[in-house]
């Protein structure tokens, strides 16, 4: 199993000021995020590779893991870190043939059975939610905190839980088991992006 420090997972959202996208990361990384996600469900492909390379500039020089959602073509392009499918995503094992073993490789995944079979097909985490109410993935399942303590015990790759996670309502997650919190909004939408990394990193280290 690969050693990655999943504690703060920063997933990125739309990215309309490119400027103000990129030091957003930049800050949150200062403040402790420990992983980066790109995800741009609407972007053409060359501007997604555009912007990509662009965040692995700064990742790059924090030595920050990068990681690519659904697409694994801008992935290997830029050379990232790895890749995180969903559900309806290419499929796990087929996800690790392409990107061989070296890289990292996260699923979405809501219940056990999901997340065993990702384990299975060589998944190197998992992300599991929504956990609370998110506005960000409209068509993500819910996941209560029982499921994700069941979902951390039925498997031996590390999970980071998402979906709707804040300041105010991390600490409630801190006893599940977790190996992290993966964040949007809190971070992304944040007036102080490093001092909401801070907050975040003290609440799930406490």
């Amino acid at each position: 199993m690969k050693n990655i420090d999943l504690s703060l997972y920063l997933v990125t959202d739309n990215s309309d000021d490119v400027e103000k996208f990129l030091k957003t990361i930049e800050e949150g990384i200062k403040g402790g995020v420990t992983v980066v996600q790109i995800r741009e469900k609407t972007a053409e492909t060359l501007d997604f590779y555009n912007l990509a390379l662009k965040v692995k500039k700064i990742t790059s020089k924090y030595n920050i893991p990068l990681i690519i959602n659904d697409r694994v073509d801008i992935a290997l392009a830029i050379d990232a870190d790895g890749v995180h499918v969903g559900q309806s995503d290419m499929p796990c094992d087929v996800t690790r043939q392409l990107i061989g073993d070296d890289k990292i490789l996260g699923v979405s995944a809501a219940t056990i059975t999901e997340a065993k079979k990702a384990q299975q097909d060589g998944a190197d985490y998992i992300g599991t939610g929504a956990v609370f109410p998110t506005k960000t993935k409209d068509d993500a399942p819910s996941v209560t905190k029982e499921d994700l303590k069941e979902i951390v015990e039925s498997i031996d790759i590390p999970v980071v839980a998402i979906g709707g996670i804040t300041l105010e309502n991390a600490s409630q997650l801190t006893d599940t088991g977790i190996s992290g919190l993966s964040v949007v909004s809190a971070i992304m939408s944040s007036d102080n992006p490093k001092k909401s990394s801070e907050e975040l990193l003290k609440i799930f280290n406490s």
